[in-house]
């Protein structure tokens, strides 16, 4: 018996690293990450129709919105990350546009993606804040899919640790100075949880309280940057800093405190309408 035990403990040590990074298809090779973003970019659409359509919306502008908050949302994505990442960036001419590498920023995304989505709402000529918060619990609900990506792209991850869900990595993609560390903590796992925990919140909370829009997208900031910051800090991948700390660290602080005061600030005006 205890033979079989150590056999189960020694199975469940780690999580195993992918078998590949790509589906080989003749000539077409298809990138599991970006498999991974279009399957986030599905559900989030998916759970925004919902809950627009509970709220009087019009369907047909959720799919309008997630079209234009796609490609903008992409582009802020990528930008943010060569901006604050520019040593990740490979050599070739092609490296800022190479997305199937990874390297996507979620606040470059969540900026330029917000700005395309209220244009689009705007137009229309329905309530942008309504809008916001039906695509708050979507946004990380989206998030912790695309997060799987990292898995088959075997990065961010955190610091060596032996924890029976440690990630194993490749040895040729492990940083620098963590050559003979064979078992790392899969960071972009523990942000997809909580992500999944942040939409349950949202759609509670929705349902339970009066929140004056875009209140639960304030929310939705605060608490998804609040694990961030944490997040940051288990991170060993290479990094811009100031002042000790990874940036995106301090992104996440001023965005967490930023987003809770501007939740204060919203539900002090009023109690939120019934519907759009």
């Amino acid at each position: 018996m205890s033979m079989l035990a150590g056999g189960l403990q020694a199975l469940a040590a780690s999580i195993p690293a992918p078998p590949g990074r790509a589906i080989e298809l003749g000539p077409l090779t298809i990138r599991a990450y970006a498999l991974c973003v279009i399957a986030g970019i599905a559900v989030g659409t998916w759970l925004t129709l919902r809950r627009w359509r509970a709220r009087g919306g019009d369907p047909d502008l959720v799919f309008e919105v997630a079209l234009w908050i796609t490609v903008a949302g992409l582009i802020g994505a990528r930008l943010y990350h060569v901006v604050t990442s520019p040593d990740q960036i490979g050599d070739e001419w092609y490296a800022p546009f190479a997305v199937w590498e990874g390297g996507l920023g979620i606040w470059g995304g969540v900026l330029f993606g917000t700005l395309a989505g209220a244009f689009v709402v705007r137009r229309a000529g329905a309530s942008v804040t309504q809008f916001m918060d039906a695509a708050a619990p979507a946004i990380p609900l989206g998030h912790a899919v695309g997060r799987l990506g990292n898995w088959f792209n075997q990065e961010l991850f955190g610091g060596p640790t032996d924890l029976p869900w440690a990630l194993e990595v490749d040895p040729r993609r492990r940083p620098a100075g963590y050559e003979d560390e064979a078992t790392f903590h899969p960071t972009f796992l523990y942000e997809g949880l909580w992500n999944v925990g942040v939409a349950v919140a949202l759609i509670v909370i929705g349902r339970r309280l009066a929140i004056r829009p875009p209140g639960l997208f304030c929310l939705y900031v605060a608490l998804y940057t609040l694990g961030r910051a944490f997040w940051e800090l288990l991170r060993i991948d290479p990094s811009s800093e100031f002042l000790g700390q990874r940036v995106n660290f301090w992104v996440s602080v001023v965005l967490c405190v930023g987003a809770l005061v501007a939740f204060v600030l919203v539900q002090r005006r009023g109690r939120a309408p019934a519907s759009v």
